[in-house]
């Protein structure tokens, strides 16, 4: 196992020395420590025995198709036990699609620490996209194979036999995680009646569409055991779709949210004794106080199996800024129960996000996803935060900005500072246009504790 000289960053070496008729949870649940199991343990310096022990009781898990890990995945372990992970969404649509954007925007988010991707492309070539991802994308990948189901045809359209074709065919590619939303039931629909956004999901939609036309069960539902066996063959996690998650703060915690929610932890131990690991979807739009309602519910509903929560947004008001409105509800998530953000960008609810808007909704989840770390304790969380503290009282430029979250953004502002203030070199600056000379707190506490070091505070 090679590491170079970025400690967040160490390359898998694959091997063949488990059984490959196994997934990472039968592994674990036979006391077996795979190579998958020990990555991710250094990684995240947390006992492989640890890491095992919550695989196999389904609340971690480690998204690896066995196909992608012989190319250029590293394994990342998910669960209350690791540090909170956070996926950035991308993907081509109807009205714009280049595939060469999509990769532009995977690098970035990559860039700013993203630790899952998730492709969501509906326009274009969607097996040529997601070959094209997959090749350069070192870490989970994920997708909602129903997107390319409808492709060409309308969802009333749809078999099962289709379903099923393109679920193999995305296993085969690598795609490291799905979400299937299989939770989604006839039944649940008469309990939207009263709802101010309806179904927001795209996948709960389409699917709520085809049981009306067909006035039949959610086809993902009644297959469920197919898709367990697909799935167990390439040790693809499950994602289990919220299809009915609330696009409201109005509709948060509804009888049709919690509904679907039961039945998600129906299907995530028929998921575990098929050997399949399983993580669950949640919302969405849920004011503050109902946060840690909703992580404590998932928790107990589904045994424990890892929260993967978009947001939540907790309040509805600000288009524009709703990596924001995520990144406060996400924090709270990650500190109650969640452990995978989905990052929500700028343009959410506005449009298709460009590479800047991927940029800044990492960023913020990342904020997010490492404030709740500090706030519950994980262990050496906040030694970043130490570091970079010490960096700044001491007017450590270089240090400053390279412990920070985004240091090509902090390294522009920093240069563009330095410019108002004379033009002085970035590293050498002892004060910065805020404050100005004189001003400087930063600057006057060294002063004042290099005089106390000589123990003479007359010379301050």
């Amino acid at each position: 196992m090679n590491i170079d000289r970025f400690q967040t960053k160490r390359f898998f070496v694959y091997s063949e020395s488990f059984s490959q008729m196994t997934t990472q949870l039968q592994n674990a649940q036979a006391g077996m420590t795979t190579d998958e199991v020990r990555f991710v343990a250094e990684v995240e310096n947390v006992a492989a025995e640890a890491i095992r022990e919550d695989l196999a009781a389904g609340r971690l898990v480690i998204p690896a198709n066995k196909l992608h890990l012989k190319t250029n995945l590293r394994p990342a372990g998910i669960g209350r036990l690791l540090t909170t992970k956070v996926n950035a969404n991308i993907g081509t649509s109807s009205v714009r699609s280049s595939i060469e954007a999509e990769i532009e925007k995977m690098e970035v988010a990559l860039a700013v620490g993203a630790d899952a991707i998730m492709d969501l492309s509906t326009g274009g070539n969607l097996d040529r996209t997601r070959e094209r991802l997959l090749a350069r994308c070192p870490v989970p990948f994920g997708t909602v194979p129903i997107y390319q189901v409808i492709e060409g045809r309308d969802v009333e359209d749809i078999d099962n036999k289709m379903i099923l074709d393109i679920v193999e065919k995305q296993a085969a590619q690598g795609v490291d995680f799905f979400t299937i939303h299989a939770g989604v039931l006839k039944e649940h629909l008469l309990l939207l009646e009263s709802r101010v956004a309806g179904i927001v999901s795209r996948g709960g939609a389409l699917l709520a569409k085809w049981m009306l036309r067909h006035n039949r069960q959610n086809p993902f539902y009644e297959m469920f055991d197919d898709l367990c066996d697909i799935l167990a063959d390439y040790d693809i996690c499950f994602s289990l779709g919220d299809g009915l998650r609330p696009g409201a703060i109005a509709d948060a915690t509804d009888q049709a949210q919690l509904a679907e929610l039961r039945t998600l932890g129906e299907l995530t131990q028929r998921a575990q004794e098929k050997g399949c690991q399983v993580m669950v979807e949640g919302p969405g739009h849920v004011p503050f106080d109902q946060i840690q309602y909703n992580m404590e519910i998932q928790q107990e509903i589904c045994r424990g199996a890892p929260f993967y929560v978009l947001g939540p947004l907790v309040t509805d008001i600000a288009p524009g800024y709703d990596h924001i409105t995520s990144a406060i509800g996400a924090t709270a998530a990650a500190f109650y129960g969640a452990s995978f953000l989905c990052y929500v960008t700028p343009r959410e609810h506005l449009g298709l996000p460009n590479a800047e808007d991927v940029r800044a909704g990492v960023v913020a989840a990342k904020i997010a996803a490492h404030a709740a770390d500090v706030a519950r304790g994980l262990k050496g969380a906040a030694e970043k935060d130490r570091r970079l503290s010490i960096a700044r009282a001491n007017l450590d430029w270089e240090t400053h900005l390279a412990e920070s979250l985004d240091p090509e953004t902090a390294e522009r502002m920093h240069v563009e500072a330095c410019k108002e203030i004379g033009g002085k070199q970035s590293s050498t600056a002892d004060y910065c246009s805020m404050c100005g000379k004189a001003w400087c707190s930063v600057r006057i506490n060294k002063e004042i504790r290099e005089a106390i070091k000589r123990k003479d505070p007359a010379k301050v």
